[in-house]
């Protein structure tokens, strides 16, 4: 099992620690360090300035939003990083949701598989530099040839020859046929949740896509990179008690009522009418109550809480799922290293 370290996107202030994050996760052995972005704090320039001073850590982005920027855009800030550390860069893309997507980046969110598909395939040309990249659209035409167009649009091969052809592409991905597509078209899967109790859902969507006619990728060559709390405690309980307001948010508060991924995932988990309650009084302006009715359960499901041996007992069970990578976020080095010492050394 590998470790990832995610350092999230930014809050009110860049982060104090994460320079000293970043080194110690690539001392103590970790795989991938990650980066974020929301509608703040972008995910490729922590990446390239904390980045910099490393040498062997590959730099994940877990997500750039693909609404944020164009596919040649993304493409072009993946191949100047992968060139400037030297080959190191995991290209993580993700749809985000119709609220972020449709209010912050004026994009429509409509049609997401279709939108990902050919998103995926003009970075890929980028990468490939076989020759001009074009596309029939209608997502992301190249030329451009729509409204307002003056026609003379060239396709145009990429300038700076990427240094990888084949640069590794993960998609964040919950939904069944959103994980399918993951399987049929990237390299790996970054769910945000995972729980390794409902595996065999899993593996049967990621399974059609792996059939499908043409598929990039197949089981022995997909990473899966789940995001997992791993916290070396003697106090179960109360560490999960500490989990559940950020799991009240997501799943009650984080999306549309009437359309919130996050949601559906604990749904599909086993949690439905539980997570229905937690949104309704999410919305209903309780959050305290919301927090309180997320089951621990839940929380123990999706993480890796308790004294080494436990997290070791359950760790099994995530390996036997397909997981190859844990991503964890970290309050402190010390607690780097404890997860390091159970999980790395296990």
């Amino acid at each position: 099992m590998k470790l990832g370290l995610q350092l999230g996107y930014w809050g009110a202030q860049p982060p104090a620690d994460a320079r000293d994050k970043v080194l110690e996760a690539e001392k103590l052995g970790f795989d991938t360090v990650f980066a974020a972005e929301s509608w703040g704090s972008d995910a490729f320039t922590p990446l390239a300035w904390w980045g910099s001073e490393t040498q062997r850590i590959r730099l994940g982005t877990s997500i750039v939003q693909m609404s944020a920027r164009t596919p040649t855009s993304t493409a072009m800030h993946a191949l100047t990083l992968d060139h400037l550390s030297g080959g190191r860069v995991v290209l993580g893309l993700g749809l985000s949701g119709p609220q972020v997507v449709e209010g912050w980046y004026g994009q429509p969110f409509g049609k997401p598989l279709a939108r990902t598909r050919e998103f995926v395939g003009i970075v890929r040309q980028v990468m490939e530099r076989n020759g001009p990249v074009t596309s029939a659209g209608p997502h992301y035409p190249l030329p451009y040839s729509g409204a307002n167009s003056i026609g003379i649009g060239k396709a145009l091969k990429p300038i700076t020859h990427p240094l990888r052809a084949d640069l590794p592409i993960w998609l964040g991905s919950e939904g069944p046929k959103n994980i399918a597509l993951t399987a049929e078209i990237a390299d790996g899967w970054l769910p945000i949740y995972y729980s390794p109790t409902v595996a065999d859902m899993y593996n049967s969507w990621l399974d059609e896509g792996f059939a499908r006619p043409g598929a990039h990728s197949s089981r022995d060559r997909f990473e899966i990179a789940a995001n997992c709390q791993v916290v070396v405690t003697d106090d179960v309980d109360r560490t999960l008690e500490a989990m559940r307001p950020m799991l009240a948010f997501y799943i009650g508060g984080m999306g549309a009522k009437e359309m919130n991924f996050h949601k559906n995932v604990f749904a599909r988990m086993g949690y439905e009418k539980e997570a229905d309650h937690i949104q309704d009084l999410f919305f209903e302006g309780r959050r305290d109550e919301a927090t309180a009715a997320v089951p621990l359960e839940a929380v123990d499901d999706i993480s890796l809480v308790g004294p080494p041996e436990r997290i070791r007992d359950r760790l099994a069970a995530w390996e036997e799922a397909g997981v190859t990578m844990l991503v964890i976020g970290a309050r402190s080095l010390q607690e780097m290293r404890g997860v390091a010492e159970v999980i790395l050394e296990a």
